[in-house]
C-alpha cells in the first residue's frame, strides 16, 4: 500500500475502476469479434494502458480537451464517449458516434472534449495544441491533454509542438505513453537519449510515471493538472505502460520476448494492482469491484448486440459531413 491509496475516496475508487474495467471489457470484446470476422478495418487495442487513460481523464471536464492516437478506445471511454455509440462506430453502424464514418482509429465527441484519435503518428499532438492555445486566448481555464505513443516523439510535429506549448506557454500537458514499441521497433532502441530529457530540452516541467499503477498516475496527473490550469505552463508526462495485444488486431507481435506478455499480466496488471492495494487499505470491498465487473460484462454484452443489430449507413449518407456550417 501507498500513500496514493490513502489519499483518494471511495466514491472516486469505485468510478475509476469501473472506468478501467470497461476499458478493458470493450478491448477484449473487440479483439475477440474481430477474431471472428465482425468488425471491418483496422484495429489498435490499449487494453493494459487502462491506469493512464483513467488517471488523468478523471481530472477533466467535458470543457477540457483531449486528443488520441490510433490506439484511442481507452482515452474515448475515459474522457466520456458513450460505450454503445463506440461500439457502434467500430462496427461501421449509422448510430455510431461518428455516423459510421470514422471506425476505430478516428473517434471523436466534440461534446465530450475529445478533439480525435488519429491514424497519423504524432497527428494528434498539434491539434491538442490548437485547443491549449484557444483556451489561452479566451482567457479560460480550460487544458488539453495531448496523449501519443513512444514513436510519436521522433516526430518533427511532436517536437515542434512541445517548443511552440513553451514559447507561447499553453495550457496543455503532453502524455507520453511509453508501451515500449513503436509498432515492432523497442522505444529503448529507436530513442536517442533520454525521452523526459527532450522535454526539458524545450523548458518543460517533466515527470516520469509508472502507468500500471492508477494511484500514481491519479495523484501525480491531478497536481500537474491544477498546475496548468493555474497557468504555470506547459508539462511533460513520460509514462511507462504496457499493451497486451500486438500493434494491430492480425500483429503476432513476434518481437517480443517469449513470454514477455504473460509476465506483465501476472505482475503488473493495473487492474490486478488496484483490486490488491484498494481492498488492502479497506478503501473498497473486493465484492464492490465484483459487482462492478458482473455489471460491465453486461453492459458491454448489451453494446455489442446492439452494435449487431444496428443499420449500416445508406448511400445517402456518403455525402452528408462534407461540410462545416459556422
Amino acid at each position: 500500500m501507498t500513500d496514493h491509496t490513502i489519499e483518494l475516496s471511495p466514491e472516486v475508487a469505485l468510478a475509476a475502476y469501473r472506468t478501467m474495467r470497461t476499458i478493458r471489457e470493450f478491448e477484449d470484446r473487440i479483439h475477440l469479434n474481430n477474431a471472428k470476422g465482425e468488425i471491418p478495418g483496422f484495429i489498435h487495442l490499449s487494453a493494459g494502458q487502462e491506469a493512464s487513460a483513467v488517471g488523468i481523464c478523471m481530472h477533466l471536464s467535458e470543457q477540457d480537451h483531449i486528443a488520441s492516437t490510433h490506439r484511442g478506445h481507452g482515452h474515448s471511454l475515459a474522457k466520456g464517449c458513450d460505450v454503445v455509440a463506440m461500439m457502434d462506430e467500430i462496427y461501421a453502424k449509422r448510430s455510431g458516434l461518428c455516423a459510421g464514418k470514422g471506425g476505430s482509429m478516428h473517434l471523436a465527441d466534440l461534446s465530450k472534449g475529445m478533439i480525435g484519435a488519429n491514424g497519423i503518428v504524432g497527428g494528434g499532438v498539434p491539434l491538442a495544441a490548437g485547443a491549449a492555445l484557444k483556451s489561452k486566448v479566451l482567457s479560460s481555464d480550460r487544458v488539453a491533454v495531448a496523449f501519443f505513443g513512444d514513436g510519436a516523439l521522433n516526430e518533427g510535429a511532436t517536437m515542434e509542438t512541445m517548443n511552440l506549448a513553451k514559447v507561447l506557454n499553453l495550457p496543455i500537458i503532453f502524455a507520453m505513453e511509453d508501451n515500449g514499441y513503436g509498432e515492432a521497433t523497442p522505444s529503448s532502441w529507436a530513442i536517442g537519449g533520454d525521452a523526459p530529457a527532450r522535454a526539458r530540452g524545450f523548458g518543460l516541467a517533466t515527470y516520469s510515471l509508472d502507468g500500471h499503477d492508477f494511484f500514481q498516475m491519479y495523484q501525480t496527473a491531478g497536481a500537474v493538472i491544477a498546475d496548468v490550469r493555474a497557468g504555470q505552463g506547459p508539462a511533460f508526462l513520460h509514462i511507462n505502460l504496457s499493451r497486451y495485444y500486438g500493434h494491430f488486431e492480425g500483429d503476432a507481435a513476434s518481437y517480443r520476448p517469449q513470454g514477455e506478455v504473460d509476465r506483465i499480466r501476472d505482475e503488473k496488471d493495473c487492474l490486478m494492482i488496484f483490486r490488491h492495494k484498494s481492498v488492502a487499505a479497506k478503501l473498497v470491498t473486493a465484492e464492490q469491484l465484483d459487482q462492478i465487473d458482473e455489471e460491465v460484462i453486461r453492459q458491454l454484452d448489451g453494446a455489442v448486440e446492439h452494435a449487431r443489430q444496428a443499420p449500416l449507413p445508406t448511400a445517402e449518407d456518403l455525402l452528408t459531413d462534407v461540410y462545416v456550417s459556422y
